[in-house]
């Protein structure tokens, strides 16, 4: 699949525009090993939204980055 078509597949399933998902940089990733599975770093979107919404309940805005 080329870079092209999966920015247009993901566009078109989210809704947005095809220049928004190739500025977000969507891209396949290529097999990899056990080994290198457990490096692999992966962010939960829904947890995280989860947490920053906790977060400005609790009065406390101030939020986690990685750098």
């Amino acid at each position: 699949m080329k870079q092209n078509e999966l920015n247009r597949l993901v566009a078109q399933s989210t809704g947005e525009t095809v220049s928004t998902i190739k500025h977000l940089g969507f891209f396949l990733e290529e097999p990899i090993d056990d080994q290198e599975l457990s490096k692999t770093q992966v962010i939960d979107w829904d947890e995280l939204a989860a947490e920053r919404e906790t977060l400005n309940w609790l009065g406390q805005h101030h939020e986690p980055v990685c750098a």
